[in-house]
């Protein structure tokens, strides 16, 4: 009994030592409930929903009567519930239909968003879609086609309707188990189909008028305007950063940027907007402090913070919303408004507050590495510099101290998000920290100002001067990223880990930045047993891609390939996975082509009309990118069954092989299985019409 009350009591005295920073712990258990309802292998239903609503209820009661003690767990408990029901609504809020087969025909819609693809082409996105002998119920909100016909020709205005013939399909799924779900992603962006057209985009009707379109439209103009003054990929550069449209940068320079961990300059998220709003905060309490009479009796921090708060809002929308720039304006919303209040306006609150925002309105961010890159950053900087400003600077000069904190800065902000990246994108910049530290104060003292300021003059015609600076600083940092990029063993290749790895080093991390005490230390266990299950992760022996198009079989000297071109999207993930730089061609000499044997097991890869004739031989497991003429009474994936289980990976096990197949890991939801989707009536005609359409 007194053990009880003794372990009680400790219980309670570590609580109350924690009693400052307890907000801060809001979004970690808020984020524990979102991803316990994306971990789920099966769809919940509304029971699920109930008891998690009754369990924060419940929660919530009890914490407030016990808030002078363990309160704060039962309050812990209660957010978890509420996470696991934001992420459910949120879920439902977005579903609509998607295309569960291939289509060609003609695709008509309005546009809504315009990018470029990984192969360079101009890519559109169409909402009030139109596809040929398709009942309206069944049409997805939205389609994204790359258009490989339009390289010679304008693009077509933001709002216009257009059409085009060409092929969609649904999203496609996994390339391998516990691969990027990309079918999840583009559920939530309420794209239900991708594909692509060899002929261009004719406009069937006029842009559309409205307040959204009428802004996308503004971004665009801005961005030829932009790209117009300032010429070649500097321009572009310049038109990515300022208005979000990265339509006219080309693949190398993104690679380029990529290799030298300077990509981030490209994403309008917390660094843009903090300089941004940052400047203009600086420029209006300058210019309000010159003046005598509102120095003595105007609240200038104020005014200044104001001002800043709404120009950053200027940019936000202006730069196409998109998630990462709004996140980075909920932060600097959060700092002003501290300031507004006469808060401390750069405290581990602000951030928490910002992620429960992000949390609450999109909860699936949490999954995305810019929700995990860019909090991971801001936390580990504000910790580290409250640590420095307690102690002064560490007594440096006055002089010393700006050039300290770039570089502090550069190497907490590198260190913190580089698990993060090698995790997502398999490479680490060897001289990523180099390059940041020759690029950022250039972005931060010559590009952003000088956008601004040439915003400003260009409503008076004398903008000229000022874009000149701003090319000067992107060519600057263009040439750092193209001679970083090029330097030998500039990018280590870094496989990926295990499902488990990332979450240990965000609780390990989190608690050692968060906890009061020294307990915190006990923080850096599940980082050291993330790493070492980072390094000791299995790569798959042999994959099979998911449309049987494409056999990968591990070798010595790295993967295998069936065949030296085609599934090059498929083959280039797995070869990054594997932390392997090597081209499809390279890979494909390493084997024997089309012939497999892997753990004493053969299997026989064929495509086209030898997949078509295929018939029993051997032993071999067949693998068939087609579907044959005969029936098969022997081992084998074809089209159809690779279309329930998604792909499939094989490892090595005692004496035989085990298998994994992606819908395995994935389970039946709402974004990948329409069985699930027919159960919730998405995409099913009803009296009311489609649900989610």
């Amino acid at each position: 009994m007194r053990a009880d009350h003794a372990g009680f009591g400790m219980a309670r005295a570590a609580l109350q030592r924690q009693r400052g920073d307890l907000l801060c712990f809001a979004p970690v258990f808020l984020g524990f409930g979102v991803a316990g309802f994306f971990s789920l292998k099966t769809e919940p239903g509304v029971e699920a929903f109930v008891a998690a609503s009754v369990i924060a209820g419940c929660s919530i009661s009890v914490a407030r009567l016990l808030r002078h003690s363990i309160g704060p767990l039962f309050a812990a408990a209660a957010l978890v519930a509420i996470g696991f029901c934001l992420a459910g609504t949120r879920t439902y809020l977005v579903a609509g239909p998607v295309l569960d087969y291939r289509y060609y025909g003609v695709i008509e819609g309005r546009v809504v968003h315009i990018d470029r693809s990984a192969s360079d082409k101009i890519r559109l996105t169409l909402d009030r879609v139109y596809l040929e002998r398709m009942d309206a119920w069944e049409i997805p909100q939205r389609v994204r086609v790359a258009l490989h016909g339009q390289d010679e020709l304008p693009v077509p205005l933001p709002g216009a309707h257009v059409a085009v013939t060409g092929h969609l399909s649904g999203p496609p799924s996994p390339a391998e188990p516990y691969g990027f779900d990309f079918e999840r992603h583009a559920f939530f962006q309420r794209l239900g189909a991708v594909g692509y057209s060899r002929s261009p985009a004719v406009t069937v009707g006029p842009p559309e008028r409205g307040l959204k379109l009428a802004v996308f439209r503004l971004r665009m103009k801005m961005s030829a305007a932009l790209q117009a003054r300032i010429r070649g990929e500097s321009g572009a550069v310049a038109a990515a950063i300022t208005t979000g449209d990265r339509s006219g940068m080309g693949q190398d320079v993104i690679t380029d940027l990529r290799r030298s961990n300077l990509a981030h300059l490209l994403a309008i998220s917390g660094l843009h907007m903090g300089l941004l709003t940052g400047f203009v905060f600086a420029i209006v309490r300058f210019g309000l402090a010159l003046v005598p009479y509102s120095a003595l009796h105007w609240p200038t921090r104020k005014i200044a913070a104001a001002a800043a708060l709404i120009v950053g809002a200027g940019y936000l929308t202006l730069s196409g919303g998109a998630v990462a720039t709004e996140r980075a304006y909920i932060m600097a919303a959060v700092v002003f408004g501290a300031v507004l209040l006469g808060r401390r306006a750069l405290t581990l609150r602000a951030v928490a507050l910002a992620a429960v925002m992000i949390l609450v309105l999109q909860p699936e961010a949490l999954l995305g590495p810019g929700f995990q890159m860019s909090f991971a950053a801001t936390t580990a900087l504000v910790a580290a510099f409250r640590l420095i400003s307690e102690r002064d600077m560490f007594g440096l000069p006055r002089w010393l101290r700006p050039v300290a904190a770039v570089v502090l800065s550069s190497a907490i902000a590198g260190a913190a998000t580089a698990p993060f990246a090698a995790a997502h994108f398999n490479i680490f910049s060897s001289y990523g920290l180099i390059a940041n530290l020759l690029s950022v104060p250039i972005m931060g003292a010559i590009v952003m100002p000088s956008a601004v300021i040439g915003g400003v003059l260009s409503l008076v015609g004398l903008s000229a001067p000022a874009f000149w600076v701003m090319e000067q600083g992107l060519k600057w940092i263009l040439f750092v990223a193209d001679k970083v990029s090029s330097l030998d063993g500039a990018v280590a290749r870094v496989h990926a880990p295990g499902p488990e790895v990332l979450p240990l080093i965000a609780v390990g991390g989190l608690f050692l930045i968060l906890w009061r005490g020294v307990g915190r230390w006990t923080g850096i266990a599940p980082i050291a047993l993330a790493f070492t299950l980072w390094t000791q992760a299995d790569r798959p022996g042999l994959l099979i891609s998911p449309t049987g198009g494409l056999v990968g079989v591990m070798h010595p000297e790295g993967r295998a390939m069936s065949k030296p071109r085609g599934d090059g999207f498929v083959a280039g993930v797995w070869l990054e996975n594997d932390g392997d730089g090597a081209p499809q061609e390279v890979a494909y000499a390493r084997g024997n082509g089309a012939s497999i044997v892997f753990g004493g097991q053969k299997f026989l890869h064929l495509t086209g009309k030898a997949a078509r004739g295929a018939s029993c031989s051997g032993s071999a497991i067949l693998i068939l990118n087609d579907t044959p003429d005969t029936p098969l009474t022997c081992a084998s994936y074809i089209p159809t069954k690779l279309r329930k289980t998604g792909a499939l990976a094989y490892f090595e096990q005692g004496q035989g092989l085990r298998r994994v197949t992606t819908r395995e890991v994935t389970g039946q939801r709402l974004w990948n299985d329409k069985r699930i989707r027919a159960r919730f009536g998405i995409g099913q005609k009803t009296m009311y019409g489609a649900v989610g359409s």
